[in-house]
Formats: structure tokens, C-alpha cells, sequence
């Protein structure tokens, strides 16, 4: 069974509500590490990728995208870490910290498959689409922008992390759970030929028929699966702390099954675990949600 490498990103620069930096602590203060052991699967915590303080990451910001350089050498040093990861043989989890950190988690996987070859597929599950580019944000924030980035849109250097522009293709993505894009993303779903899953077709079409299509079309020509999960996907009722709610997500059984699905491929190679909120949570509920999800992600069975 493959190991796993936990690696924190404590980051929120870009988001605009303080918080979620403590994400990575509240995760594993669920225990998660003892837990994953539990399932058989030897668990290596590498620790903090290092993020600056908000006053030193706004020195040569970007106009549009607040601490984006920043946030792109965040990027890259936990790129450098999934590759390596990887390399080892383990399963990366990432646990953030805002979702801007999945412009180098994805990429880091990504260049490691493209090394012999080979392309990564993702399944982004999220209440957003986070497509937004510096040119077309409202608010600046960068975790609005890593999946364009990582499809080769927006700032240059953050959508070459992986080494060449566009970490991964169009075809091999698909977004789940969507219940808040702007007009520019609705747009860029279009124009990029994105498969998109909104929470209307989770409810008229339920979660097993989604996660079909949705797993079918990460692996149809791909090595292997990432899946970036934002816990803002489920509905805030039972998970509060999150960076920034929607009303509406995703029950609790229906984002385990999602992940139950995603685990029965074979096919994930790593997971991104992000926008827990510890703030704006109730005595750390949405992190401890987050660990159960994180083990039906790697295996764990009701039965």
C-alpha cells in the first residue's frame, strides 16, 4: 500500500478573510496522521512549506492579483515537494491553507507524470471554479485563479510552474460541486471546453452518476488522478468553516461518496485538502469533517 506524505501549506495570501493559514493545524490536530496509519498506510508528516508574512509577500505585488508573486514562489517550492513526493513513491497530501496553493500541487504531479510521458487528470471539487485571471478578477484574490493558471491562462510564471505553460489539459479536468462562478467563468468554461458539473446537475442527476462521468473523463488518457478538494464545496450548514461559504453544497454522505468513488479507481496519486477556516469554524467540526473525508479518499470503508 503507498505511503503517504502529509505537506502543510499555512497560506492565505490569497484569499481576502484571515484564517485559513491555520487550516494544516486543524487538520492534524484531528489526528489524521494516526488515523491514516489505521488503514495500514505508512504516514510521513514533511511539515510547512514556508509562507511569508503579508507585509514582506507585498513587495513587488502585481496590480489585479494581490501577493501574486508571492503566492507563485509559495507555489513553486510546493511543487517541488509533490515532485519529490512522487519520485519517492508516496501519495502527497496537501493540506491548506486557500486553494492558490493547487497552482503548484497540480503542477508538481504533473511534471513528474510528463517526465516519462504521461498526463495528469483532476477532479476539482469546489463551490467555485477558481478561473478568474489577473486581468479578469473583481477582487484580486489569487485563490480565485489556480485552475486557469494551471490550464495555461492568466500570469505567466504562475501558469509555468510545472515547467511549461498549461500544467495540464482541458479535456483531462473535471469540476464538481460548482454553485458560485462569475461571468468570466462561466465564459472561460465555455471557451476552454471545460467539463463542469454544477450543483443542479448533482441534485437532478445525483452523486454516482456525476462522479461517473466526472472520474471517466480525469482518467480517460491520464496516468492518474489529483484531486484538489475545497471543503467550501459542502454546504455550510454542516461545514462553517470554510474561507468562503455558499449556501446550497453538497451533503456530508454525498462528498463522502464522492471521495469513496475517487478511492475505488486505484487511479488518485494525490489530494489537495484546503479553505478550512478554523475561525469561522465550531469546535474544529470541519476539520474533523475534513479528516473523514481525506480517509475515504485514501480507502476507509463502512464496510
Amino acid at each position: 500500500m503507498t505511503s503517504v506524505r502529509l505537506i502543510g501549506v499555512p497560506m492565505d495570501l490569497g484569499a481576502s478573510r484571515r484564517g485559513v493559514d491555520m487550516g494544516p493545524s486543524a487538520v492534524r490536530y484531528t489526528d489524521v496522521r494516526e488515523k491514516l496509519e489505521a488503514l495500514g498506510r505508512t504516514v510521513e508528516d514533511a511539515g510547512n512549506v514556508n509562507v511569508p508574512f503579508r507585509e514582506d509577500a507585498a513587495r513587488g505585488a502585481q496590480r489585479g492579483a494581490r501577493y501574486l508573486g508571492a503566492i507563485t514562489e509559495v507555489c513553486t517550492e510546493v511543487a517541488n515537494r509533490v515532485r519529490a513526493a512522487l519520485e519517492a513513491g508516496a501519495m502527497p497530501l496537501v493540506l491548506g491553507g486557500d486553494h492558490a496553493l493547487a497552482a503548484g500541487s497540480i503542477a508538481g504531479a504533473s511534471a513528474h507524470l510528463a517526465a516519462t510521458g504521461k498526463h495528469l487528470g483532476v477532479l476539482w471539487v469546489d463551490a467555485h471554479g477558481d478561473l478568474n485571471t489577473p486581468a479578469t478578477s473583481r477582487s484580486g484574490n489569487v485563490h480565485g485563479m489556480p485552475l486557469a493558471a494551471l490550464l495555461g491562462h492568466g500570469d505567466k510564471a504562475m501558469s509555468s510552474i510545472a515547467g511549461k505553460q498549461g500544467a495540464i489539459r482541458a479535456s483531462d479536468v473535471a469540476l464538481v460541486g460548482l454553485r458560485d462562478l462569475d461571468e468570466s467563468e462561466q465564459a472561460n468554461i465555455r471557451k476552454w471546453n471545460l467539463s463542469a458539473f454544477t450543483m443542479r446537475a448533482l441534485d437532478e442527476r445525483g452523486v454516482r452518476t456525476v462522479m461517473e462521468e466526472a472520474i471517466a473523463i480525469a482518467t480517460r488518457s491520464t496516468a492518474g488522478i489529483w484531486v484538489s478538494f475545497d471543503m467550501d464545496v459542502i454546504d455550510p450548514d454542516e461545514a462553517p468553516g470554510v474561507g468562503t461559504p455558499v449556501p446550497g453544497g453538497m451533503t456530508y454522505r454525498e462528498a463522502h461518496l464522492a471521495m469513496e468513488m475517487l478511492a475505488d479507481t486505484g487511479k488518485v496519486v494525490g489530494m489537495d485538502l484546503v479553505e478550512v477556516n478554523p475561525v469561522l469554524d465550531e469546535r474544529n467540526r470541519t476539520a474533523e469533517i475534513a479528516r473523514e473525508l481525506i480517509l475515504s479518499a485514501f480507502g476507509k470503508r463502512i464496510l
